[in-house]
């Protein structure tokens, strides 16, 4: 079949022998370009057409051409249609990169009208997914917020606006099921207005903000906001303009559940409640703010605790473990690590205590004739490294963000956290899970491993921590008492106590042996989100949602000292081996060193584009690393505060890292759902 390319023709569809349309009579057009056969119209409206045809250059590889065709009346409404159409061309050729947006193949003029080529995704619209299978399941919904936000971000950091997200602007290609953003013919640049003039578009009613609607203006919040109707329209059934009451100007979409007999969870309720806000400011203001709420939903399903072996490999030993030299070929700009996973290993014995290298362009690399340089784990920490870090393995298993991740500092293993409600413990040697922790039924936040590597202490969203006997692989005890998500947990220095800080503002010290409390510390106006104890075990160092740092008297209870400073929530505390500074990282990009004598500020580490996540000191005091929001893990410099280097190869926020005892190893934990494992030069 050929179709006619006449916009306004009633019938398009013709023979392949026909030459002229036999519904308008207007000659058909086999090629556009000498490439691109229509094949069938599959959409209209205010712009023109859009057909489905084959790109003769790439195998007839299936493309969508979209024809301008405006319906328009008077000279400025025409013109402002075509600058739309040529600024869809222009976003997707900017925007194209991202794999989750259509890509430009091209844009062109034939036979007086404009038209654009651009990749086909062969699936159905989110419309016709809820029309064939019925409204959204909370777990839907936010499977379809974690899958859109990031692109929403990407969009938004290229200064970007979308303006029109809607069900039928979503496409899940049938492939894959990878969800597509389409139509970015009213996307615009951050502070430029749209009027609402004849023959151009502002929005879908409905799913656009009042902002849009009224004056045009779009922000990244806006396009949240559509994002929040979308949702409501897709968990309901129910368009957004039938969901919303004007007269009290509140949301109904509740009640349409409760007439269904449907719920969702309060956290996700709130969630969308924020999205679809009126006021522009009272909203979420970037997408990587909801990914952040998102972060802390509580899990839909739940595990039975219990170990599950997936590697019946033999017992790692307890000895030391170190790493291969890295031959020189292979070496790493300090500032320049690489950006993809390493390759496989060469086969080595299952005892060699060695993590193999990243094999070099000419192949692997073979193991050092003689043990190398590196301090094995159970020697004392050996000066910081100044040549630069290689990241040596990727750690891959965890089906969601990886959230915490620590060494045992006895054997050569790891333990990661994850928001898939799982604990994994690694084999370093081969860099895979020796096994899976099932015990919280939410998400997990934190872990911690004693000084003797025995006993594990997890905590999560579930409101608990738990101890768990590592050398058996059994659960110990579970710490209830927190009435909301359990964020932070420390073991002192003697494996005697256990921290754990909570969302519910309040701090916890247990017996680590028998699971008991000790005693209760308040004082903190705001959530907790970080916690440590000082190595002598005579305080503890705790920070929140109110930017503030507390230090405690472990043996009174009493609060001693306030260390204000940070501009913005607190992330994580760690205190240096001397017992005389610690470091805090915060959400306002810093890192801060302080004296815990006098509570000065030693230093305000600078270099993190985003909010930084996690922070550690190396045991020789002279090493800071943190991780962050920007997905790079920064080495510092903790006598001068200057970065000395920074590791890059996450495609996603660094949620947590860990600093091996040697000083020679760091672990990245990743929202990319990877751990990366970085040596020392």
């Amino acid at each position: 079949m050929i179709c006619c390319l006449n916009p306004y023709c009633p019938q398009p569809m013709n023979r392949d022998t026909a030459k002229v349309c036999q519904s308008c009579g207007t000659p058909l057009v086999a090629m556009l370009r000498g490439r691109y056969q229509p094949l069938k119209l599959i959409g209209r409206g205010g712009f023109g057409r859009t057909y489905l045809a084959l790109d003769s250059d790439r195998l007839n590889a299936p493309c969508v051409v979209k024809q301008f065709a405006p319906q328009t009346q008077g000279t400025k409404s025409f013109h402002k249609a075509v600058a739309l159409f040529n600024q869809e061309a222009v976003r997707l050729h900017d925007l194209g990169e991202h794999i989750q947006i259509p890509a430009l193949l091209a844009y062109f003029e034939h036979d007086h009208y404009l038209y654009l080529v651009q990749q086909f995704i062969d699936g159905k619209t989110l419309l016709q997914e809820m029309a064939e299978q019925g409204p959204m399941s909370e777990a839907a919904i936010r499977r379809l917020l974690h899958d859109l936000l990031p692109v929403l971000d990407f969009i938004h950091q290229h200064s970007v606006v979308h303006r029109d997200i809607t069900p039928t602007n979503l496409i899940r290609r049938e492939t894959d099921r990878r969800l597509f953003l389409i139509d970015f013919g009213i996307a615009k640049q951050f502070g430029e207005a749209l009027s609402p003039e004849p023959g151009t578009r502002i929005g879908t009613e409905g799913y656009a903000p009042i902002e849009q609607i009224r004056g045009g203006q779009a922000y990244p919040c806006s396009d949240l906001y559509s994002l929040g109707t979308t949702c409501l329209h897709l968990l309901t059934g129910y368009k957004p303009e039938q969901l919303y009451d004007p007269l009290v100007g509140q949301w109904r979409w509740r009640e349409v559940l409760a007439k269904q007999n449907r719920t969702i969870g309060n956290e996700l309720g709130h969630i969308l409640d924020r999205l679809v806000l009126d006021a522009v400011g009272d909203r979420f203001q970037a997408a990587q703010a909801v990914i952040e709420a998102l972060r802390h939903l509580p899990n839909l399903q739940g595990n039975v605790p219990g170990w599950v072996r997936q590697h019946p490999t033999g017992k790692l030993s307890e000895t030391s473990v170190a790493l291969q030299s890295v031959p020189p070929q292979q070496a790493v700009n300090a500032q320049v690590p690489p950006t993809s996973p390493p390759s496989s290993p060469p086969n080595i014995m299952s005892s060699s205590p060695f993590i193999p290298p990243l094999s070099s362009p000419s192949g692997p690399s073979k193991p050092p004739s003689s043990p190398p340089s590196i301090p094995p784990l159970s020697a004392p920490s050996g000066p910081s490294p100044r040549g630069g870090w290689q990241c040596v393995r990727t750690l891959t298993g965890h089906k969601s963000w990886v959230t915490a991740v620590t060494f045992n500092p006895r054997t050569a293993t790891l333990v990661s956290g994850s928001l898939d409600d799982s604990l994994k413990i690694w084999n370093l040697q081969t860099g895979s899970p020796l096994f899976t922790l099932n015990g919280h039924p939410r998400g997990v936040n934190d872990v911690a491993i004693s000084g003797k590597g025995q006993v594990l202490v997890s905590c999560g969203d579930d409101s608990t921590a738990k101890i768990w006997n590592l050398s058996a692989g059994s659960h110990l005890h579970t710490l209830k008492g927190h009435m909301r998500a359990v964020t932070s947990v420390a073991i002192g220095h003697k494996g005697c106590v256990v921290a754990s800080g909570s969302q519910d503002k309040v701090i916890h010290l247990w017996k680590l042996d028998k699971g008991t409390l000790i005693r209760t510390l308040l004082g903190s106006p705001a959530a907790i989100r970080a916690v440590a104890i000082t190595p002598d075990e005579t305080s503890l160092i705790g920070g929140g949602l109110d930017n503030k740092i507390r230090l405690w008297d472990l043996k009174t209870g009493e609060m001693v000292r306030i260390f204000s400073g940070h501009l913005n929530p607190i992330n994580d505390v760690a205190v240096s081996r001397d017992g005389l500074f610690m470091a805090s990282a915060s959400k306002d990009k810093t890192i801060r060193l302080w004296s815990l004598a006098t509570g000065d500020i030693i230093h305000c580490l600078t270099g993190h584009t985003q909010e930084v996540n996690s922070v550690e000191i190396a045991r020789d005091n002279r090493t800071i690393v943190s991780g962050s929001n920007d997905g790079t893990v920064a080495v510092w410099d903790a006598k001068t505060g200057v970065q000395v280097h920074r590791l890059t190869g996450h495609a996603n926020t660094v949620t947590a890292i860990a600093l091996h005892r040697s000083g020679r190893l760091i672990a990245s934990a990743s929202a990319d759902k990877t751990i990366r494992i970085w040596k020392a030069l």
